[in-house]
């Protein structure tokens, strides 16, 4: 009897699919408004790293498009110094996974995947328009999703719903 359940598990398990069919750059941007006097100040800028992830379901065979978007703005004095970008996409194609599973497997894992693709286009954005390398660190899309999560329903909570997922389409 164990064994009837142990085989169906694996069977489900089996039938499960995530496979990532093409990364690719859909959107990219670099403005620097302060050139070329910026150069001739000290570089300590105030950073601000802008992140957020969408996902839409492409076709009825199970293929999802996620967009990741990495903004990222540099400041001297108040002033923009650059702003760059990125929306970083993939096509991810799922089988066998549905409702708040595949949520979430929209929300971290293909962010996952996306996000050192965007980071190192951010960065050669900022070193071709003449700026320092920058060191943007690793992000925790499951830390984030969890977060999300828990917001929501503390949301819901106050209005009376409930909620078990993340918002379909955007996550953060």
């Amino acid at each position: 009897m164990a064994e009837e359940g142990t085989a169906a598990a694996q069977e489900a398990a089996a039938q499960q699919q995530f496979v990532t069919q093409r990364i690719y750059t859909k959107d990219i941007s670099f403005e620097s408004p302060m050139t070329p006097n910026v150069f001739r100040q000290e570089w300590k800028p105030a950073v601000n790293v802008d992140l957020n992830t969408k996902s839409s379901r492409v076709d009825e065979e199970g293929n999802h498009e996620v967009v990741l978007t990495l903004t990222i703005t540099a400041k001297l004095e108040e002033q923009t110094a650059f702003l760059v970008e990125v929306q970083q996409a993939g096509i991810f194609f799922v089988a066998g996974i549905e409702g708040d599973a595949l949520r979430q497997l929209l929300s971290t894992v293909a962010p996952t995947i996306l996000f050192p693709y965007a980071r190192e286009a951010v960065d050669n954005l900022a070193v071709k328009g003449g700026f320092p390398a920058l060191m943007i660190a690793p992000v925790n899309f499951d830390a984030l999703f969890r977060q999300a999560v828990a917001q929501q329903a503390a949301e819901a909570g106050e209005g009376g719903e409930s909620a078990e997922a993340a918002p379909e389409g955007a996550t953060h």
